[in-house]
């Protein structure tokens, strides 16, 4: 919510810290949990190997959310990286400072935001069709139509109603919590029941190049992406500091 103060509009305060738990469930798990851990254990080739990169990927990106968070109090400014690269090339570069952060956005927005969008909708796609086609292969044609058809009905939600958009949100994160909290206790009950032949495996067969393991990494940083987005709203944020 904004109100007008002069020539500018300032935004209400108004997310409290309960709120800001949500957003970041809302956005952090997303498909890239059900879909990365088949990449990362392709690419390195044992579960020993692959339970490494799975840690490491976590230690990153929360070093990543602890540095977002105190750019968010340093800086409390709703635009996230927008607002930093301002801030960063400000003193030097006092004449050119917005082109570092208009070129970072001209990516985000017609690069970076619309791949990741686009993986999730064919992720979505061949979930939604994949039951059809359990002895074959999908067809490409029909994830490809039914994963636009997706994206044209989210874009559609969005635009019609955000109170609607944030309902269907929340049905969804219920929805994959209950998902995970299925494969957790039966993955614990499987464990409990002496099924750790895999995990003896240990790290055999691990592979040794260099752009597998790096692929797998991408793989594991993009299930735990998501810690980034609060700050894009830092100037609607109760308190940010605390």
């Amino acid at each position: 919510m904004t109100t007008k103060c002069g020539d500018l509009y300032v935004l209400h305060h108004k997310e409290d810290w309960i709120e800001q738990l949500r957003a970041i469930d809302k956005l952090l798990i997303s498909s890239g949990i059900f879909v990365s851990p088949k990449g990362i254990l392709q690419r390195t080739g044992s579960i020993g190997l692959s339970l490494v990169v799975w840690a490491a990927c976590g230690i990153l990106s929360m070093l990543g959310a602890l540095c977002y968070a105190e750019l968010g109090t340093v800086v409390p400014k709703s635009g996230a990286e927008y607002q930093y690269f301002k801030e960063a090339f400000g003193s030097t570069l006092k004449s050119l400072q917005d082109i570092p952060a208009f070129i970072y956005v001209w990516t985000a927005t017609l690069v970076m935001k619309p791949a990741s969008m686009a993986i999730i909708s064919l992720t979505t796609a061949e979930y939604l069709v994949k039951p059809f086609f359990s002895h074959c292969p999908t067809p490409d044609i029909t994830v490809k139509l039914i994963a636009a058809f997706t994206l044209c009905t989210i874009t559609y939600i969005n635009c019609y109603s955000v109170k609607m958009a944030t309902s269907i949100q929340n049905i969804f994160t219920a929805a994959k919590l209950f998902v995970i909290l299925i494969i957790v206790v039966g993955g614990a009950q499987k464990f409990l029941q002496g099924n750790t032949q895999y995990l003896e495996t240990g790290f055999e067969s691990s592979t040794s190049s260099f752009s597998d393991i790096a692929t797998a990494f991408y793989n594991g940083l993009w299930a735990y992406d998501g810690w980034n987005n609060l700050n894009y709203v830092t100037e609607e944020i109760v308190n940010p500091s605390v």
